[in-house]
Order: structure tokens, then sequence, then C-alpha cells
């Protein structure tokens, strides 16, 4: 998927940026978490925007209720992925996952569906 969005993103990209160029260079950037981080992380990913922190760009409440039942529908043995760090106020961590300056990406697969959710920026 993050090959699929480099092309189809690439025009909005940094020119002469890098990043992970193979899927084993982004699965080592990924880190497993369990389903309660993974509502809380997709719920940040639909609210705001990883490169100008400000107000909501959608409902938070509205974000939490949808990334909640993304959760129950995958089931809560669900394996769930992220490659960031840390949201804390003031801060935001990530291991690079495609070669846009922010990204920020919560995938999981339970059953048999996958989900990804992928917020790329630039400043």
């Amino acid at each position: 998927m993050a090959a699929e969005v480099e092309e189809a993103w690439k025009l909005y990209a940094v020119e002469g940026a890098v990043g992970p160029d193979a899927p084993v260079e982004i699965d080592d950037a990924l880190l497993q978490i369990d389903a309660e981080r993974a509502a809380e992380l997709l719920t940040y990913l639909a609210t705001y925007n990883l490169v100008f922190p400000g107000p909501a760009r959608r409902d938070r409440a509205h974000a939490r209720r949808a990334a909640e039942r993304v959760v129950r529908l995958l089931g809560y043995e669900a394996a769930w992925y992220t490659n960031i760090t840390d949201l804390s106020p003031g801060a935001r961590a990530w291991n690079p996952v495609t070669r846009h300056t922010f990204d920020g990406v919560v995938a999981g697969t339970g059953g048999s569906f996958t989900l990804v959710l992928l917020q790329v920026g630039e400043d």
C-alpha cells in the first residue's frame, strides 16, 4: 500500500525526499499495538493534521465512534500496527513509511479484513 501511495501522491512530496524503498523497511518501521491504542490513533489521524497542529478537522467524538466501530468489526483479536511512537502534547514522532515529511499509519487485520488509515503531508 505504501508503494501505491508514493506513486499516487509523488507530485506532493518534496523533491529528492528519501524513505523506505522495500516492504521489509516498512515492516521494520511498524510497531505492534493493542486495540485500544489503535482506536486512539485512528481517532487522532481522522481528526487532526500531522503537519499543522491546531483545531480539529473533523468532530473528534464522531471520529472516535467510527474508530471504535472499526476495531469491533475487525475483532478484538485483530493484529494492529502503527509507525507512530509519540503523539503527546507538543511532540509528534514516528518511523517513516513513505517519502513524505510527515506520515502516520494505523493498520489492522482480523478475520478476512485489513484496514489501513494513512495520513501524509508536507509543510
